[in-house]
């Protein structure tokens, strides 16, 4: 029997963080030895694709990450992200009419509870962005809501590290102009948003949005201040509380994360009975809550912008 050629095969090998650009200027790879890529590039065809703004289903300018770029490549096609899917919500207006917000706001404007809105006050476009917040306070005071906590989780990973301090005066001059929310607590992402099963770190985020006890600091900006002049940049800014406001039963939670892998841990805590990664002294159960993406099938929360399925993969 003839024994058929064999084809040889075709491996995919992505690189994260692997660029070109030609000048070595700030530029690890260019100045590093590579002699295997080297050799790949001289001896095999090649070509150079974008890894960033509207190749990859971004606004124009937006850098790209890891979830994008493997989405992109896994369904090819250019995939309109959350990030863009939210930005045009608010642009034509629908972000405000969207209605699972307004469903939870008529909720919890009938039996008088508090909105609580989670998430990373960030400009980098890659978990969060501060415009959805932004317009969330505006959609928030249109609704006349009787009282609204904004819980901040600082970057510093994504953006520059002292890059959160103008973040909160910002927040505060809008809450301010729209006589609509409170910054109730600050954390650096460093203990909301891990995603790897360090409890201990998810447990102090977890304390600080369900326990009112404690020491209030008087001024968010100043606290933000004296950590920078400490030393700690807004990754690791170390849970503060401004006021009272710690999540009740029966309160409303919107999070603005729109990327779930990193805020995962915090709502499994919040909403999960059957969570187990540490004990929880106080569990404000039920809340009544809404995410702005789909986190995890089975989370006991609406979704905003839920999932557009991908055919024909």
């Amino acid at each position: 029997m003839d024994r058929q050629p064999q084809e040889a095969p075709v491996v995919l090998v992505i690189l994260d963080g692997w660029g070109h650009r030609e000048s070595a200027a700030d530029n690890a790879i260019r100045v590093a030895r590579t002699p295997n890529m080297d050799a790949l590039w001289q001896t095999h065809p090649h070509t150079l694709i974008q890894a960033s703004g509207s190749a990859v289903g971004l606004p124009d300018g937006q850098m790209g990450n890891s979830e994008v770029g493997h989405l992109t490549i896994g369904s090819g096609r250019i995939v309109r992200q959350e990030l863009v899917r939210i930005g045009h919500g608010i642009r034509d207006g629908s972000f405000r009419r969207n209605p699972q917000f307004n469903a939870l706001a008529q909720r919890l404007e009938d039996r008088g509870a508090t909105l609580h809105l989670v998430g990373l006050l960030s400009d980098g476009g890659v978990h969060s962005h501060v415009d959805h917040l932004a317009e969330l306070l505006r959609w928030a005071a249109s609704r006349r809501f009787s009282r609204v906590c904004v819980h901040g989780i600082t970057d510093g990973r994504d953006t520059a590290d002292h890059g959160g301090l103008g973040h909160v005066k910002n927040l505060q001059q809008l809450m301010t102009s729209l006589n609509c929310g409170q910054l109730t607590t600050l954390c650096g992402r460093y203990w909301a948003m891990d995603r790897d099963h360090r409890w201990e770190r998810t447990a102090k985020a977890y304390r600080l949005l369900t326990e009112d006890d404690g020491n209030h600091h008087p001024n968010p900006g100043a606290a933000v201040a004296a950590s920078y002049a400490e030393g700690i940049g807004d990754e690791f800014l170390e849970p503060h509380r401004f006021a009272k406001g710690a999540l009740q039963p029966g309160d409303g939670l919107i999070c603005f994360n729109f990327r779930p892998d990193r805020v995962r841990q915090i709502i499994r805590a919040l909403v999960l009975e059957d969570f187990n990664g540490f004990s929880r002294p106080i569990w404000p159960s039920p809340l009544d809550g809404v995410t702005i993406t789909q986190y995890e099938p089975g989370l006991p929360l609406e979704v905003a912008f839920p999932p557009h399925p991908l055919d024909h993969m």
